[in-house]
C-alpha cells in the first residue's frame, strides 16, 4: 500500500486496500458514500486512512442488501454530525421483511414447479418418441385453467 505524508492514501492505494476499484472509490465520492477528497497540487485525489474502513462498511452494507443511494443519505446525515441509528435500523428491518417476502414466494415457486413438472413428466412419457409435448406451452395452457391473469410469484415493491 502506498501511503503518503500523515497516513493518507491515493485512490489507487485506497482501492487495492480495500478489493474494489479506483472507479469504485471515484463513484463512491461522487456519489456521497466517501466524503470529497482533498487534492494534492498535481490533482490526485488524497484519501485518509479512515476512508478503508468507510469502504469497508458500506462493501458489507451491500452484502446485506443496502442500496448505495441509501448509504449515501445516511452516510452524509452521519458525516453532517446526525445520529441516522434509528434510519438504518428502519432500512435493515425493510430489508429483511423483503427477504422473508422472497422466501415464501419462493416457497410458492417451488411448490408451483413441483406440481409442473409431475404435468410434464406425464406429457413426456405419453408423446411418441421424437414428438413434441409442447411444455413451454402448457405453462399458459395452466394459467388459463386456473383464472390467473398476474404472475403469482412475482415480488410487490414498495413505491
Amino acid at each position: 500500500m502506498h501511503m503518503v505524508q500523515n497516513k493518507s492514501l491515493h485512490s489507487g492505494s485506497l482501492a487495492k486496500a480495500t478489493g474494489v476499484s479506483a472507479d469504485t472509490i471515484r463513484h463512491y465520492e461522487r456519489i456521497g458514500v466517501l466524503p470529497r477528497a482533498a487534492r494534492t497540487e498535481s490533482g490526485y485525489r488524497v484519501y485518509p486512512a479512515s476512508a478503508v474502513e468507510r469502504v469497508l462498511v458500506v462493501q458489507r452494507a451491500l452484502r446485506i442488501g443496502f442500496t448505495l443511494a441509501e448509504l449515501a443519505d445516511v452516510l452524509k446525515a452521519r458525516d453532517a454530525g446526525d445520529a441516522p441509528c434509528r434510519r438504518v435500523y428502519e432500512l435493515a428491518s425493510e430489508k429483511l421483511e423483503g427477504i422473508r417476502t422472497d422466501i415464501a414466494t419462493l416457497r410458492r415457486m417451488e411448490k408451483y414447479l413441483k406440481t409442473v413438472l409431475a404435468d410434464w413428466q406425464v406429457r413426456i412419457r405419453r408423446a411418441p418418441p421424437g414428438q413434441k409435448s409442447h411444455l413451454l406451452y402448457s405453462l399458459t395452457e395452466a394459467v388459463k385453467r386456473s383464472g390467473e391473469i398476474t404472475n403469482k410469484f412475482r415480488r410487490k415493491r414498495k413505491s
